[in-house]
């Protein structure tokens, strides 16, 4: 094995077509990390700006609790959560300088109040589905998907091809014994040569980000599933080289292989899917805003009476035993049975959603593009579900942002700055 290493080591160093497709790779691998780390960047700078600036707003607010004896407009809990200035962050993970995913369609930040949805305008819907890859900005995952097969076929492709037309094959077979075993070396040859450079691009991208100091194990997962991808890619070109006769009929049969596996499966999934569950065009959504309008037509015992199925609570409330609900403003009403609409209209969604994404799951078995895009994806915390936590749990903090608002009125509780404080941790847990 070693001196077919030391064959192809000297081939390939007067091959400066290799060198440059090698060359180019690298570039394109260092440009879609950059890439990858400056989203990291100016993300987590934008979330440093916002905290910062929230931090600011409820220090200002505390103060007024000093300045007026009776905390002025901040002593009712309506105003005082409002007013806690609370968002929630996707943080992006340092993995994210390997794998861009959908980080480029979704919001990573989101103000949460009662009137605020994980739907609204400000979280930006996915501009393509959770199958297919990512279409904007140049990441390292896109590098090793399309082009580390199309380099593995540079390198490999007039292996045996040039000696069967030169009639070269029974000098091969008697020094070397077996003709396997000479096309299985010089393949390997250039599989190492790959492993070294992604090693080295992975360590690359671990240093800009920190990957290793602060999430160790998505580099090593992105190590591993590399490492698999290129192996199934060296897999089938090896067979075909083991079987093939010529050049021309070597590289055509490894670069319909690639069309294949690369664009005509995936395209033929995401075609399919389409077909059998078509783009949800969340026309539920508008009758939840007509439904929405018409509840400002409802008499104030009809809305309190949905408020109280919501809320069983508001029964041993304070103003429920005192019978004095004058000053409940029907806008808390109309903001909890809205966010109930909302939700019930957006189930459908969710399932259809699940449905579509387990049937993309059953097609790994036959369309790897898709499935090593999708790991790569999870790792880096880019991946669509990621995304869909994310809006479960902006659901989850709008949904303890109105019951606390609620419930405190209704108990005629009287903010003060403990309990605005209070509110400010509390109000920004999910749990």
């Amino acid at each position: 094995m070693r001196s077919i290493f030391l064959y192809e080591w000297n081939h390939l160093k007067h091959s400066s077509f290799k060198w440059i497709s090698i060359i180019l790779f690298l570039f394109a691998a260092l440009y879609g990390l950059h890439n990858g780390k400056n989203l990291y960047e100016e993300q987590s700078a934008e979330i440093e700006r916002i905290e910062a600036k929230n931090q600011q707003e409820r220090v200002d607010n505390l103060a007024s609790f000093s300045k007026d004896s009776d905390g002025g407009r901040l002593s009712q809990p309506y105003l005082a959560i409002w007013f806690s200035h609370i968002y929630h962050y996707k943080k992006p993970s340092p993995a994210l300088v390997y794998s861009i995913g959908q980080a480029e369609q979704f919001g990573y930040y989101k103000r949460v109040n009662i009137r605020a949805s994980p739907y609204d305008e400000d979280m930006t819907n996915e501009i393509a589905n959770p199958e297919r890859l990512q279409v904007g900005m140049l990441d390292f995952t896109f590098v090793v998907l399309f082009l580390l097969p199309i380099v593995l076929l540079i390198l490999v492709y007039d292996i045996k091809s040039i000696e069967v037309e030169r009639g070269y094959l029974p000098l091969i077979r008697i020094q070397v014994g077996s003709l396997f075993s000479w096309i299985l070396g010089r393949t390997l040859f250039y599989y190492v040569l790959l492993i070294l450079l992604i090693i080295a691009l992975l360590i690359y991208g671990a240093v800009l980000t920190d990957v290793l100091i602060s999430d160790s194990m998505a580099f090593w997962n992105m190590l591993f599933y590399s490492f698999l991808y290129l192996s199934f890619w060296t897999l089938l070109y090896l067979v075909i080289l083991y079987f093939g006769k010529s050049v021309m009929g070597n590289t055509l049969s490894m670069i319909s292989i690639w069309i294949v596996f690369v664009f005509i499966i995936p395209a033929a999934v995401h075609q399919y899917i389409g077909i059998r569950k078509p783009v949800n065009l969340m026309t539920g959504m508008i009758d939840v805003r007509d439904m929405k309008n018409d509840l400002y037509e409802l008499e104030d015992s009809i809305l309190r009476k949905q408020l109280f199925v919501l809320f069983p609570e508001l029964k041993s409330s304070v103003t429920a035993k005192t019978d004095d609900q004058s000053f409940i403003s029907k806008n808390l009403d109309y903001y909890a049975i809205s966010n109930e609409l909302m939700k019930n209209s957006l189930a459908p969604i969710k399932a259809e959603s699940n449905e579509k994404n387990e049937m993309i799951s059953s097609t790994y078995w036959f369309n790897p593009l898709t499935y090593f895009s999708n790991k790569l994806n999870r790792i880096s915390e880019t991946h669509y579900q990621d995304y869909e936590i994310y809006r479960n749990e902006i659901q989850l903090l709008v949904d303890k942002h109105i019951k606390r608002t609620i419930l405190d009125t209704w108990n005629k509780v009287k903010v003060d700055q403990h309990q605005y404080e209070k509110y400010t941790i509390e109000l920004s847990k999910i749990k």
